[in-house]
């Protein structure tokens, strides 16, 4: 086991900390104060602006979770683009920052925060900053979500539990790469096209198995959240992972919905609405924009980790 330590701010320390510490290889995790200009502040010095942020010291096996994977969680807990504000909370205590104490972190961080910024539109605000000091935050912090179970907490706990896909295993293939789609698959992913209803065989398809984006493979739905929706197109309640799925504002054809693309392959695959079973999402996708691989075929294949995903 080799330990290493990194600190994070990512907005209310307290739902920060009950996030990662359910990450597997996280070994131990204490909430503090970094990065400001006085001697061990108090909490209400950090809220009335002692310039101070909000960090999680983590302590973690890096031969069991790599800097690069706990950073790709990390960023699936915050809002990358908002400054000084996550969640109901706002100040400069609640800005969002990587502070490091090895200077060997410093490249692995910005490359993977570059990787993930690639899939964007805009930049991140998000400090890369050497650790300048560390305080401890008074006991009653630390843990506060298992002292209070209802507690107040911006991040939703569950978001650890859903698999990691890495977003250094795809890439965006070459328009050369993308001509070897069928037309169908092609217009729908690249041009926005839509199926004719009931048109692809994946709207009836619910055996048990791992559906990816056409266009690079990255894992997208499982089989597990498919339901008949009878409305024409394959559905799903929600995507394998948070981080896989990007959303936009489509007002075309005198509609108002959210397209949903994913996000390695900027492909187009359908929109997504809130008549869902029980409440739930529906992910009405295109079948062009998918590939189906059956849960058998998943064995031995870089996939097999998913396989609990999908039962």
């Amino acid at each position: 086991m080799t330990e290493h330590t990194i600190y994070l701010g990512g907005g209310c320390f307290w739902g920060l900390q009950g996030y990662i510490r359910q990450i597997s290889g996280v070994l131990s995790t204490e909430v503090g104060y970094a990065n400001g200009p006085s001697s061990n502040p108090s909490y209400e010095e950090v809220c009335h602006d002692s310039g101070h942020v909000e960090a999680l010291k983590v302590t973690y096996d890096a031969d069991t979770l790599s800097l690069d994977h706990l950073i790709q969680y990390f960023l699936r807990a915050i809002d990358p683009f908002s400054i000084n504000k996550q969640g109901g909370d706002e100040g400069i205590q609640y800005r969002t920052g990587i502070y490091y104490i090895d200077n060997a972190d410093k490249p692995i961080i910005e490359a993977t925060l570059a990787r993930a910024e690639s899939f964007e539109s805009k930049p991140f605000a998000i400090e890369v900053l050497p650790l300048d000091n560390y305080y401890t935050a008074e006991e009653y912090h630390q843990d506060y979500l298992d002292k209070n179970p209802t507690g107040y907490c911006h991040i939703p706990l569950g978001l650890s539990q859903e698999p990691l896909i890495d977003d250094s295993l795809y890439n965006k293939p070459t328009e050369q790469t993308l001509k070897t789609l069928s037309t169908q698959e092609y217009e729908v992913t690249q041009n926005a096209a839509t199926d004719a209803p009931f048109s692809h065989e994946l709207t009836d398809e619910f055996k048990s198995g791992l559906y990816v984006d056409i266009t690079t493979g990255e894992p997208l739905f499982a089989s597990s959240r498919k339901f008949e929706s009878h409305c024409g197109w394959p559905s799903f309640t929600k995507p394998i992972a948070k981080d896989v799925i990007r959303y936009y504002q489509d007002n075309s054809h005198g509609m108002q919905r959210i397209e949903v693309r994913s996000r390695i392959g900027n492909a187009h695959l359908g929109h997504v609405f809130e008549d869902g079973p029980n409440g739930s999402l529906r992910y009405c996708i295109n079948g062009s924009a998918l590939r189906f691989i059956q849960k058998d075929q998943l064995v031995g294949s870089k996939y097999e980790y998913l396989i609990p995903y999908i039962e």
